[in-house]
């Protein structure tokens, strides 16, 4: 005989939870982009490890003259720096290194990496972060003004001048920045940047103008033709031209329909420029002194300073793999289509 569950009155059996199956795809989606992005971490390991490991003998160039003549040092030395073992052990150990922290002791002076790079990366970060945030509003101000005056003389002046900047690599607008205010011409900002003492370099505001001002002509002519670009396919569009016959205003079109659909191209392209700062930032820190990695990658190729290449290479490469997940992240939410694909 069986009993039957009775329920007491006003009460109802609690219905069984439903999945969801929008968060679940969801989920899906970035556990794919976050795998995809770890494993082009480890790629770019292998090509930064392997790489710099072909730069030549650390050994040697520790050792100078010493090297032909002291082959007890050369031993101690290359036991110390672990060159007699596998290559493959050798990027292992690297590797495992990487993720515990370990990065390992300089080359050059025998100091721990993490010591030397640490500050040089965040002035960097700080560098790149400047100059972003000053190109995005100029990039996004720049393509407003030349899509409203498309067709026009405005237009076409902006679009000669953007050419121009574009086509010149970063290392001649830093020289001609500085030929122009740091010398005869008008000599008002300074040359390099100075901050004695162990002070970051933000620490004087005028040293950081020319490199942030470098960066900023060198990434916003890309950023603002490409946000030209989309901002003249939407205005031609069926809604925009609906918009227009309503009697809506051409500045509030442009500004309230067209700037927000032509966004996500935008966020793309500045993505793209903004990865490209954290290898294009060594050129122009080299040339006005700045204290970032700039200067540090160069000396660490000249000296066979492979531990400190490595860090610093792999530094850049996760910047560029950090800042394209979120532009990816970014142009979904941005993006309803896209948004109802992932959820379906």
């Amino acid at each position: 005989m069986t009993d039957l569950a009775t329920t007491a009155p006003g009460t109802e059996a609690a219905a069984p939870a439903r999945p969801n199956p929008a968060g679940s795809a969801w989920l899906k989606w970035l556990a794919r982009r976050l795998g995809l992005a770890v494993l082009t971490l480890w790629l770019c390991s292998v090509l930064v490890f392997f790489a710099t490991a072909a730069l030549g003998d650390p050994v040697r160039a520790i050792l100078g003259k010493d090297y032909a003549t002291s082959p007890e040092r050369v031993a101690t030395l290359t036991a110390q720096l672990k060159l007699d073992e596998p290559v493959i052990t050798r990027y292992f150990q690297w590797l495992g290194g990487l993720f515990t922290g370990n990065l390992g002791e300089s080359v050059a002076n025998g100091l721990p990496v993490g010591s030397l790079v640490g500050d040089r990366i965040v002035n960097s970060a700080v560098l790149v972060l400047v100059s972003a945030l000053v190109m995005i509003p100029i990039a996004f101000g720049i393509a407003l003004v030349s899509a409203n005056f498309r067709g026009k003389r405005t237009d076409s002046v902006i679009q000669i001048i953007m050419i121009t900047l574009a086509g010149l690599p970063e290392f001649v607008v830093g020289i001609l920045l500085v030929a122009l205010f740091s010398t005869t011409v008008l000599h008002v900002l300074p040359a390099v940047t100075i901050a004695g003492g162990g002070a970051p370099p933000w620490s004087k505001p005028a040293s950081m103008i020319l490199p942030v001002a470098t960066l900023v002509i060198a990434v916003a002519p890309y950023v603002a033709r490409i946000v030209r670009s989309s901002l003249l396919e939407v205005l031609d569009s069926d809604y925009v031209e609906l918009a227009r016959l309503k009697g809506v205003p051409e500045r509030v079109v442009l500004r309230k329909h067209a700037l927000l659909n032509a966004i996500v191209p935008g966020i793309q392209v500045i993505a793209l420029q903004l990865a490209w700062l954290a290898g294009g930032v060594v050129i122009v820190e080299y040339l006005f002194s700045y204290p970032g990695i700039g200067a540090s990658l160069v000396d660490s190729v000249r000296n066979s300073d492979f531990p400190m290449v490595q860090v610093l290479a792999m530094t850049i490469a996760g910047v560029y793999v950090v800042v394209n997940l979120i532009a990816d992240i970014l142009s979904i939410l941005f993006t309803p289509r896209a948004r109802t694909a992932i959820a379906s």
